[in-house]
């Protein structure tokens, strides 16, 4: 089940959980953890090939990254059932204060992968989130229901009820 709350409270915590995990292990040549990896340094993707037919939306692993950098707390927690692994790493001042990785042992039988951040609102000239960009954030929130039916998608612990990409097509009218 994938779950997509977005809390608009005073500290402005924002959180999205994905139905799967990510390996929790050293990767054979950064010799570091690949969820580090993946949310803490630069051009680290692999989606750089303009020839290749991509599934993907996004464009060499920017998005979490930048979430990292213009964020005042930035969290990653991270389950890996097949290694019986929980990975939790915080970041802290814009990227610029790195907090050791803290990796548990877990027997969930359920991967997921959840990231939290604090945007740093005085960066954007702003003191908190305003209708505008939470109704953006709502709306994306709502395309993921709607182009992944198989999903249980929430908003705020509310299931979105999308049962097709017809369905989704309907209500954008």
């Amino acid at each position: 089940m994938a779950k997509v709350p977005i809390h608009l409270l005073l500290t402005a915590t924002l959180l999205t959980c994905l139905p799967k995990g990510i390996p929790v292990e050293i990767h054979a040549e950064e010799k570091m953890y690949v969820p580090e990896l993946i949310f803490g340094h630069l051009l680290t993707s692999s989606n750089y090939d303009d020839d290749i037919k991509k599934v993907t939306g996004g464009r060499n692993g920017y998005g979490a990254k930048l979430a990292n950098i213009f964020s005042t707390r930035f969290c990653i927690e991270t389950v890996d059932h097949t290694r019986g692994k929980k990975f939790h790493m915080e970041w802290n001042d814009n990227m610029c204060t790195r907090h050791e990785p803290v990796i548990g042992k877990i027997k969930s039988k359920e991967d997921y992968t959840k990231v939290s951040f604090f945007p740093d609102f005085a960066k954007f000239g702003m003191t908190e989130l305003d209708n505008d960009t939470c109704a953006l954030m709502t709306k994306r929130v709502y395309d993921i229901a709607g182009c992944n039916s198989a999903l249980k998608v929430k908003l705020n612990g509310k299931t979105i009820p999308m049962k097709s990409f017809e369905e989704y097509v309907q209500e954008l009218r």
